[in-house]
Formats: C-alpha cells, sequence, structure tokens
C-alpha cells in the first residue's frame, strides 16, 4: 500500500470547550465542605465494606450534575435485563399501523396494476426477447448472458395465481435499520406456464425472468402508479432478480416516501411445479453441452442453483409455518426481533454476500426447532419459552451443533441420507458458531454489562473484527463463463477454494477464516445486469491465534505414512523438506522465518499459498488492509512472533539484581522482597531501556527492596527517611563489592518544605554493561505513620491536605505499582498482542502530547481492559485490533457517568464491581465538577478507582483525550481500507495558545562522534554514564507546572520532548480585581460607556518572557498563537 505523507489528515479536535462553571465550583466547594472527612477518607483508602448506598444517599444533593448516576450492584440482574430488552424493542420495532397508513394504497394500487396486466401468449424465448425490449424498452434480466436462437422453449406472461404481502412486515418481526425497511409482495406465477423439465439448464429463470420484465415494463409505463422501479438481486443472487419500488417525492396519492420503506416485488412457484427430487442438493441441473468444457473440473452438482429454485417453490409453505408458530408460540416473535439484531449488528443477512444468514433463516429455523429436532422427533425447543430463552436457546443449538459435519433432518417422513448433506467447507456455519458461542460465554458470564455487547455493539467492521484482513481481487481466469455453472456458483466455488487453502495452510495459527464478498446495488430496468467492475474483490477476515502464529517450524506427516505424506509435499511443493528431530522422529516439514523480511510469518505462508494454487498475478495482487501499525512504534517494530524479546535484557539485568541483593550478608536486616515497578519491567515502555542511551540520556527503571520487620525501626517519618538513607548507603557499598564494575549512586528527591512526609532518597545501580536501576526502601510503618497523622483531629487542614497526598503517593509508589507490575507481566505473557499494544497506545498519547498527564498504569488498564473484557469480540490477536478497539472504547466511554472496571486476572464478581459502582456514585456526589477524580479507574487491584486519576488527568485534559480517540476514530470509518495508520499519529499544535519548542542538543539528538581508533577508548566512552537520570525538560515541566500549573495547562511529548505547549485557563483571561490574585495580571481596557469595576487578565508575555528566562539555552523558541 502507497504511503500518503503529504496528504495525512490531522485530526480535528477543540481544545477550548470546557468553560468553568463557577457557580458549580463554588457549590462544589459548600458541598465538599460539608461532607463527612471520614466517608472522603474511606473513599480514598477503598475501603468497600464502609461505603455503601446509604452513605451516598446521605451526601448533600446538587442542584445541578454532570450525568444521570450510574446504576448499583443490583442493575443487572435478570428483571433489569428485562427491562433492557423491553426499551429496545421499543426502540427498534417500527409503527405498523403508521406505515401501513402511508404505503396501503400504493400496495393496492401495484396488486392492481399486475392484476390488470395482459396475457402475453407463448413464443419462442430468442424472438420473444428481442420482441419486448424493441416493444417496450425494458431490459430482461437473464440470470445469464441470455437466451440463444437455439433455444426452442417458449415463454409468455399469464395472469398471477395469487398477490400477497409477505415477510417481516407481515409477521411484524421487522427491524428499524439505517436502510429503508422492505415490504416484500410475493408474486405466485400460474403453473400453466411452466413445463416439466424447466427445471434443467436455467429454463425456470428465462421464464421468471421474462415474467419479471413485463411487471416491470407495466408498472413503469402506468400512469395509475407513479413510482420508481429497479432491478435488484434478492439475496445477492443473480439467479433471483427482483423488482424494488422507490417513492417518487411529487406530493401525490402515490407518494409513500414519508414511510420511509421500499416495496419489494419478489417472485413465487407453486411447490408441486418443479419435482423435489429433482432438485434436491447433490443433484446437477446444468447439464453440459460439450464435453471439452472448461467447467468440468467443478464440482457435478449445482447446490445453489437447486436451492433456489426449492427457495421460490416453498415460499407459501414458509409462511404458513412461521404463522402458524407465531400463533402457538408466545414469545416467537419477540424472539425473532432480538435474533434480528442481534444477526445485524454482526454483519448477518440473508443476502449471499452477508452470509446467508439472515432473519428469515432464523424465523424459520426457530420455527422448525418448535416443531422438531429433538429426541424421537419432540420438539427441541418449547412453545412455552420467552423470548429470551427461545433466543438463548437459539444460540445453544448454533454452538452445540456442527451443521457441516452432522446435518439435522426437520420434520418426519423422509428419507434422505444426512450424509448427502454434509459439506467440507463450513464457512459461514463457522463464522454464525463463532459469534454465538462468544455470545453466550458474555451472557453466562458475571459482567455488570451483557446486555449492551449482545444487542447495541455493532460488531460488523472487518479493521475491528479480525486481526488480518486481505482483499484478493477474483482472477480473470476464475470469472464466470458458459452455462455449465452459474455465476453464483462459481463465486461461492472461488471463495470455498481459497477457504480450503488458507484453512489447510495456516492450521492452528488461525482461529476463524471469513471470505465474502461486496453485493450488488439496485440498477435500472434498461439494463439487463449492474455494471460490472473489470474484478471483484473477495475480503478475507482472519481471526489469529497469536500463541501460534509466529511458530518458525511446522511439522508435517512422518514419513512412513505415504499417503499423507504425499499429499503434504503435493501442497506444499518445493518447501516441504524431510527433517529429523531432536526426539528423533522424521518428518516432513516446514521452515519461515522473519529475519531479513519484511512480512511477518503468517503473510509468508498467505502469499505463499495464493502463489502455489492460484497464480503468481493473484498473489501480486493480494492486499493486507492496515497492516502498518506493527512498524508504528519508533525505532522498533513490533512483532507478535516475540513481543517480549526486546525486554528480555532488561529482565534478565533486574533477576541478576535481585539475586544478589538477597545473597548479600552484612544488611542489618534480612531482605524480604524485591519488587519490579518499571514499565520496562512490565514490558509496557515505548522503547526498551539499553545501557548506553541510544535514545538520549539513560534513564534508569525503577525497583522496590522491602527489608524484614523490626522493632528497631523509629517511629517517626523523618527518622525513617534518614534510615533508609543509611541502608541505602549500605546496599551500595556491598553491592559494589559483590559485582565488580558495577557502580552505585544515593540521589535525594522530595526536599521542598511541604514534601517532608514524601519518601527522601534513592540509590541508582550501575551494573556494567546493563540496564541502570533506581532502588528505593518500603517500609510498611510509613504507611501506620502517615495514616495516624490523618485521623489526627487537632491538625489543620493544609497538613491534612498534605498527609493525605503523602498517603496517596507512598502506597502508588510502594504498594499498588508493584503489584500492578507483576500483574501485568503476567497478562503480557498471556496474551501476545498486549504489549506491542500498550506500547502503541503509549506512542499515540505522547504523540498527542498527553503522556504526561496520564499515569502510565492508567494507559495500561485501558489496554488490558481490551483483553480481559473483549466482548463482544474475541482477544485481539494482532496489534491493529487491540489498538483501534481500545480507541474506540475511550472514544466511547461516558467518563462522567460510567466507571473504568478492569479484571487483572479472573472476572470481577459481581459484589466487588457493585461496590466499585457505589464508590464512583459517591466520589460524583462529593465531586460534582471533577476538579478532584475525571476519570474512573478501578481494577481488582485497586477497588478505590483512583489510584492512578486522582488530581490527574483533569477534566479538561479527559475531554481532550476522548475527542481525540473520537476524531481517530472517525478517520479510521472515513479511510477504511486505504488507511494510514501513521495519520492517527499526527497531532496539530495550532490549538494550544503557546509553543515552546526546545533545543535538540537537550534532546539528546547530537550528532554520533567518529568511532574511536582504539578499543580501551571505545570501552570508556560506552562506560560514561554520569548523566544516568538526567531528564532536563522533564524537570522544566515540572518547574513550569510547580509556578504556573494553577493558571496554565502545559503539554509536551514525553516520549520525543521536543515541544512544550500550554494552554491558558479560562478563569485567567478577564476578570474582576482582587488582592492576592495569585498571577501576574495587566488592567483589561474596557470600551466607552462599560460599566463595572475594574477588570484585570493574567499578563501572558510577562509569563512567556519568564519561562524562556527560566529555559534560557534549552529553548530554540517560543510560538505564540497569533504569532511568534
Amino acid at each position: 500500500m502507497s504511503a500518503h505523507g503529504p496528504k495525512r489528515r490531522k485530526l480535528d479536535h477543540s481544545l477550548h470547550n470546557l468553560d468553568i462553571d463557577e457557580e458549580v465550583e463554588s457549590q462544589y466547594e459548600s458541598s465538599l465542605s460539608g461532607s463527612d472527612p471520614e466517608l472522603i477518607t474511606k473513599l480514598e483508602n477503598g475501603s468497600t465494606k464502609d461505603v455503601t448506598t446509604q452513605n451516598v444517599a446521605q451526601l448533600p444533593k446538587l442542584s445541578r450534575s454532570w450525568s444521570k448516576p450510574m446504576p448499583t450492584k443490583d442493575m443487572y440482574t435478570s428483571d433489569m435485563f428485562q427491562i433492557q430488552l423491553g426499551e429496545l424493542l421499543a426502540e427498534v420495532r417500527p409503527n405498523y399501523e403508521k406505515i401501513m397508513a402511508r404505503v396501503e394504497k400504493t400496495l393496492r394500487r401495484l396488486k392492481q396494476v399486475i392484476d390488470n396486466i395482459p396475457a402475453r401468449d407463448p413464443q419462442p424465448i430468442y424472438e420473444a426477447a428481442e420482441c419486448f425490449r424493441n416493444a417496450t424498452g425494458v431490459a430482461i434480466a437473464w440470470p445469464d448472458s441470455g437466451p440463444t436462437p437455439d433455444l426452442k422453449y417458449s415463454v409468455a406472461f399469464a395472469k398471477p395465481e395469487d398477490i400477497n404481502v409477505v415477510g417481516s412486515f407481515v409477521l411484524k418481526t421487522s427491524v428499524k435499520h439505517e436502510e429503508p425497511m422492505v415490504i416484500d409482495m410475493a408474486v405466485t406465477m400460474p403453473a400453466s406456464l411452466f413445463q416439466e423439465k424447466d427445471y434443467l439448464n436455467y429454463r425456470y429463470f428465462h421464464k421468471r425472468a421474462y415474467y419479471l420484465a413485463c411487471i416491470a415494463s407495466t408498472i413503469d409505463a402506468t400512469t395509475d402508479c407513479k413510482v420508481h422501479v429497479q432491478y435488484q438481486y434478492q439475496n445477492d443472487s443473480p439467479l433471483q432478480p427482483v423488482l424494488l419500488i422507490s417513492p417518487v417525492s411529487n406530493g401525490g396519492e402515490d407518494d409513500f416516501s414519508n414511510s420511509k420503506c421500499r416495496i419489494r416485488i419478489i417472485l413465487a412457484v407453486n411447490s408441486a411445479v418443479l419435482e423435489i427430487e429433482k432438485t434436491l442438493p447433490w443433484k446437477n441441473c446444468i447439464r453440459s453441452k460439450s464435453s471439452d468444457d472448461s467447467s468440468t473440473s467443478l464440482p457435478i452438482s449445482s447446490p445453489v442453483y437447486n436451492a433456489t429454485i426449492r427457495a421460490e417453490s416453498s415460499i407459501a409453505s414458509y409462511l404458513k409455518l412461521l404463522h402458524g408458530t407465531k400463533a402457538k408460540a408466545d414469545g416467537f416473535t419477540t424472539a425473532c426481533v432480538l435474533g434480528t439484531v442481534w444477526l445485524r449488528q454482526r454483519g448477518f443477512g440473508t443476502g449471499l454476500c452477508k452470509g446467508g444468514f439472515g432473519g428469515f433463516e432464523l424465523k424459520s429455523t426457530i420455527a422448525l426447532l418448535l416443531q422438531s429436532g429433538g429426541p424421537k422427533g419432540r420438539p427441541l425447543l418449547s412453545g412455552g419459552y420467552s423470548s429470551s430463552q427461545i433466543f438463548k436457546a437459539f444460540l445453544q443449538f448454533l454452538t452445540s451443533s456442527d451443521l457441516t459435519k452432522t446435518p439435522l433432518i426437520l420434520g418426519g417422513g423422509n428419507t434422505y441420507d444426512q450424509k448427502a448433506f454434509k459439506t467440507n467447507t463450513p464457512i459461514l456455519f463457522d463464522t454464525l458458531r463463532h459469534e454465538a458461542r462468544n455470545t453466550l460465554d458474555l451472557l453466562n458470564s458475571t459482567l455488570p454489562d451483557r446486555f449492551a455487547p449482545t444487542f447495541i455493539s455493532k460488531v460488523d467492521d472487518t479493521l475491528y473484527e479480525y486481526d488480518t484482513v486481505i482483499h484478493l481481487p477474483v482472477a480473470a481466469s476464475l470469472k464466470p463463463k458458459g452455462h455449465t455453472v452459474n455465476a453464483t456458483d462459481r463465486l461461492l466455488h472461488h471463495c470455498t477454494k481459497l477457504y480450503t487453502a488458507l484453512s489447510t495452510g495456516l492450521g492452528d495459527r488461525v482461529r476463524l477464516i471469513y471470505p465474502k464478498t461486496l453485493a450488488f446495488a439496485p440498477w435500472t430496468i434498461r439494463l439487463s445486469s449492474p455494471e460490472l467492475a473489470e474484478t471483484q474483490d473477495i475480503e478475507i477476515g482472519i481471526l489469529v491465534n497469536p500463541n501460534e502464529a509466529g511458530r518458525a517450524v511446522d511439522r508435517g506427516p512422518p514419513a512412513e505414512d505415504k499417503k499423507a505424506a504425499a499429499a503434504f509435499q503435493k501442497f506444499w511443493g518445493e518447501k516441504a523438506e524431510l527433517r529429523r528431530f531432536q526426539d528423533g522422529s522424521i518428518l516432513e516439514s516446514l521452515t519461515w522465518t522473519e529475519k531479513g523480511q519484511s512480512r511477518s510469518i503468517l503473510q509468508q505462508i498467505m502469499l505463499y499459498i495464493i502463489k502455489r494454487h492460484f497464480d503468481v498475478e493473484a498473489a501480486n495482487a493480494l492486499q493486507f488492509i492496515a497492516d502498518d501499525f506493527d512498524h508504528l512504534l519508533p525505532e522498533n517494530r513490533a512483532s507478535i512472533t516475540a513481543p517480549l524479546a526486546s525486554f528480555q535484557p532488561s529482565i534478565e539485568a533486574f533477576e541478576a539484581l535481585a539475586k544478589h541483593i538477597r545473597e548479600l550478608e552484612g544488611l542489618p536486616l534480612q531482605i524480604r522482597q524485591v519488587s519490579a515497578s518499571c514499565a520496562d519491567l512490565r514490558y509496557s515502555s515505548i522503547i526498551p531501556s539499553t545501557p548506553k542511551g541510544t535514545h538520549g540520556p539513560e534513564q534508569p527503571m525503577d525497583i522496590t527492596v522491602q527489608f524484614e520487620g523490626s522493632n528497631r525501626w523509629p517511629e517517626d517519618i523523618t527518622a525513617i527517611q534518614m534510615t533508609k538513607v543509611a541502608f541505602s548507603l549500605k546496599l551500595g557499598e556491598l553491592l559494589e563489592e559483590a559485582i565488580p564494575g558495577l557502580i552505585t549512586r544515593l540521589g535525594l528527591e522530595n526536599q521542598g518544605p511541604s514534601q517532608n512526609l514524601l519518601n527522601t532518597s534513592f540509590l541508582d545501580v550501575l551494573p556494567p554493561n546493563q540496564p541502570a536501576f533506581r532502588l528505593r526502601i518500603h517500609h510498611e510503618l510509613e504507611l501506620s505513620l502517615l495514616s495516624r497523622r490523618l485521623q489526627d483531629k487537632f491538625l489543620d487542614a493544609h497538613s491534612r491536605e498534605a498527609a493525605a497526598s503523602a498517603i496517596a503517593a507512598h502506597k502508588r509508589t510502594f504498594v499498588h505499582l508493584p503489584a500492578h507490575t507483576q500483574a501485568i507481566t503476567t497478562l503480557c505473557t498471556r496474551f501476545p498482542a498486549l504489549s506491542p499494544s500498550i506500547r502503541l497506545l503509549k506512542h499515540w498519547c505522547a504523540s498527542h502530547l498527553l503522556l504526561g498527564h496520564l499515569f502510565d498504569p492508567l494507559i495500561e488498564l485501558l489496554a488490558v481492559h481490551t483483553f480481559t473484557t473483549p466482548y463482544p469480540y474475541n482477544p485481539p490477536g494482532s496489534i491493529r485490533t487491540a489498538f483501534l478497539r481500545t480507541l474506540a472504547f475511550i472514544a466511547h466511554w461516558n467518563w462522567r457517568a460510567e466507571p473504568l472496571l478492569v479484571s487483572l486476572g479472573t472476572a470481577m464478581p459481581p459484589t466487588e464491581s457493585g461496590a466499585i459502582t457505589t464508590r464512583f456514585d459517591a466520589w460524583r456526589q462529593i465531586d460534582p465538577v471533577l476538579n478532584r477524580v475525571a476519570l474512573f479507574a478501578a481494577s481488582s487491584l485497586d477497588p478505590s478507582g483512583i489510584v492512578w486519576t486522582e488530581r490527574s488527568p483533569s477534566k479538561l485534559v479527559a475531554a481532550r483525550f476522548a475527542s481525540l480517540a473520537q476524531a481517530a476514530c472517525a478517520l479510521v470509518k472515513t479511510q477504511g481500507r486505504a488507511l494510514d495508520a501513521r495519520a492517527l499519529f499526527v497531532s496539530s499544535l495550532a490549538d494550544y495558545d503557546f509553543v515552546v519548542h526546545m533545543h535538540p542538543k537537550v534532546l539528546g539528538r547530537v550528532e554520533k562522534k567518529a568511532k574511536p581508533v582504539f578499543k580501551n577508548l571505545a570501552v570508556q566512552e560506552e562506560g560514561d554514564r554520569a548523566l544516568v537520570g538526567y531528564d532536563p525538560v522533564q524537570w522544566f515541566v515540572e518547574e513550569l507546572e510547580r509556578v504556573y500549573g494553577a493558571n496554565v495547562v502545559f503539554f509536551y511529548n514525553k516520549s520525543v520532548k521536543d515541544v512544550v505547549a500550554g494552554l491558558w485557563s479560562p478563569h485567567v483571561e478577564e476578570r474582576a480585581w482582587k488582592v492576592g490574585l495569585g498571577y501576574s495580571s495587566i488592567p483589561k481596557v474596557k470600551g466607552d460607556g462599560e460599566g463595572g469595576g475594574a477588570m484585570v487578565g493574567i499578563n501572558k508575555m510577562g509569563i512567556l518572557n519568564d519561562i524562556a528566562r527560566l529555559g534560557g539555552d534549552m529553548i530554540t523558541r517560543i510560538e505564540v498563537k497569533g504569532g511568534s
């Protein structure tokens, strides 16, 4: 796919859309001051047993809130699910009376017009076609290239036996959709027009096409009913052209445009006209005229041709079946509506291009199962089932039955052999059963929300649904030819051959393969067929098994099995080789590699299969859609084959250091635990750490050391911090003695007067030729002392706030972060696509200057949610699907009214999720303007929901985060298969009030020095690690936020760090002057006649000059909106 660098689209978003409402802000302050401090403390600590709905009810009520409160834990009981079903049904069911009132007159006039069409005498088909075209100007929609002069049978037109409105509209099982509703009018052709042999060689379909053209020409020419007439393929089959009647918006009596409906005239024939024994699936009804016809290599049966004849002969029978079932089973109609919604949300439909299983097939199957299908011919489903029970039982039937291997023949009295109905190409049924199994797993789970993924979520976008999507043009040599096999049969045969080849070659590397083609649009009755493109694309969606997709060696059959070995060699050709393995077995095998290849192993296999079993032209035309996501990580290609390989040196270095620390002798206390708490050590940093600092100054990886408990620890915060310094010095001394070449450096942090309750020291450990580590000491007594301080009733408000902040920081650094790291590490080994998708999501956040406002664990929780709660999908098997689904979740997440619940292992119990929801309600009550907690992200390790979101991100950043995700999803929808993934990572700086450009030297982007001539100089250069942990841009931004953070929101790319952007807070633009504003201000000049007191605004240029002086040589220029 060609690159579109110069034409990349920038995401459209607005930053200035969240003004602060001073009235609500003051209301928030008063409500917060009146709230129970103990309740707030419980919320911060994540206590679940003391925070109840009763506590929430006691909180002060506000006259204004952001949105409707979230339901409690009892929402998703069966009763609530039924309530949601009722609301859904009320939403999707059309108003049949209103529609009928608007369209009934047109239906009656159409019936009258068709009944009054004059009869046409029998005439040889070729002559009749020529005369008809010359007389009416209407083309006949032949199912093939049309009749030839040598055909001797005749065609005619006679009054229909019957005309009825049929289908979902009559049964009242229609569902509202984006497309206009279709009302089917069935016209039954008289039996006198047909002969016994008309089932052969398109004779029935030729006569049918002539009959339909007579109806089309009459309706088009009549003045009694002004409508627009078009041809359309019924069920996407060229064998079944029908008439699509659309309104003419002229305001006349026949104008039914306000009904938002279309009328479809379909044809039927009496079931006794064409003998059923002649049109069974294994029969061949298209006979070859010459033995040298190229189509003799195709299957001798014509199943689609035969099934189409039987379908048109069975319309009356199925109509009787469905109406009878509706009268006997009360839940049937509603179950059909639910099933139709479920199918449509997953892209299934009656048309062949939508899988061939839609509302009609679902209704017929349920109706038959309510009559038979069980043991000894009894009904499989009970007529007393409710609608939801029928729907769920239908899903269970799909998942428990493999109809491709064991066909189910419903109804008594038949003598057909089941083996005759078997198929070796279960394309549709595998996909349908996969979706049914997925939905059943969801309905049987304990997730809080099971309704929306089942009936609301749209699951038909291939870029989100399938891990790999390919487009393959149908080769010219495989286009329909001649009369031997019709176009539909030939296209399906091509899809079947493609499915068989890919499923055989890919094996257990994939979980599902689903090929489909695009449907034809309606066309004018002046043409016999729609205008066809030179090639028709086949779209193939593939669900990947990520644990096997990157396997380098495939084992085939043993050499002793001559038949299987020969079949293996025939399929793979020169790629197959005989190989002896370590266990002594001699097997046929295949070897693949990604080294030196631009394609993944999976893509290499698919290209090889297409090239070998189709042709080189098809292989060259094969397109992998949106496959460039794994190349987007900076300077490192992400790979599903070995997603964790780039982190292995860091993991091994940590394990070696932890082992050395545990084995140290001479420490006052024994080591209890050494824990990792850094993104590199949980496989989630954008760029893995390296000991040489190839991407700028080397940044150390955080680890935590905990000593065993002892009563010798002092019971004072300050004294504990000094004791930690002493332990760090001793630990560094012993490590330097134990590991030759290792360097340790003691560092201090949090040295401000307001930070005396925080951790004050760390130890940098620099092993030789390995990444650096930053070690902090954890002592449990600190948390107890801080909690005791917070509970002091005589503590002033400022000191209480400092103690609460210290508790949050301590728990975040020493409790939650190590536990989170361990959980993410486990999940990354469980889901191969998780690590690269987390890294790509962080890269996306960094590209849009958001990473400085979002804690890494919050981004990781969002990515994990896509894997542990994937419904209505399966867990992603590729980087693209994981990344796009996460963006879609962020875009649709109503974060003001809904908490984020993430399971980091087993499913979250309903009691736990209910308690978290209650706590979320409490936070929204005490903080309605979202000044303290904008995003609420809870997990099984953090039921409090605020560890990674308290104070940051702000509601402005959260809104920008969501709007960027929405813009990205809109871009994906707009570009579709032409998506350039790089466009998602392009963000405009024009929305910011000012942009500070940093000097490249500060970023570590210096030119590489010439390689030293002498090796010892190179070793010295690599070993120079004096700048470990040096990050001047981050320190610069932290200082700016400390000084100006109340009035300016700063954004910067935490990964590249080339710019620092800023937005002025809306409340400092203009306000009344008062003492102690807290920022540099200038008077605002008012126009003549304007009253009021003195108004001031923030001194923007003065602050920008201060920023320039603070940055000094680090800054190249400051670009201001509207100037520079």
